[in-house]
């Protein structure tokens, strides 16, 4: 995934990810814990708190579309795929309580052949 086939109006475009995940505004802003209306006004838009979430996300499903296939795939493994060590915790969830980090390290264990 390029970042900037994201980019608009130099901030992260919810409508250009939705399109690229096949998936509605409606649907990430669950995803990520931004409520419905986190997509519905410029300043909303750029506030930092979305622009942040849409960031960890996009990077996380980065670092997991050579394993699953596909940008659609990844998402779907962010939303879906349970942690070990998180206690069952999906990428998602552990975005929504700011820890992408705590998602990064695990993927960092996991890639360099080490358990999860």
């Amino acid at each position: 995934m390029q970042f900037r086939k994201f980019v608009e109006d130099q901030v992260f475009s919810p409508t250009l990810i939705a399109n690229a995940l096949r998936t509605t505004k409606s649907e990430i802003a669950g995803t990520l814990g931004l409520g419905k209306d986190a997509f519905s006004r410029k300043t909303r838009i750029r506030a930092r708190k979305t622009q942040t979430r849409l960031r960890e996300m996009l990077e996380i499903l980065n670092r997991v579309e050579a394993e699953t296939g596909s940008p659609i795939g990844a998402y779907a493994w962010f939303r879906a795929e349970p942690l070990s060590g998180f206690g069952g915790m999906t990428p998602d969830q552990l975005v929504r309580g700011g820890r992408a980090d705590h998602v990064h390290a695990y993927l960092d264990r996991v890639m360099a052949g080490g358990y999860a």
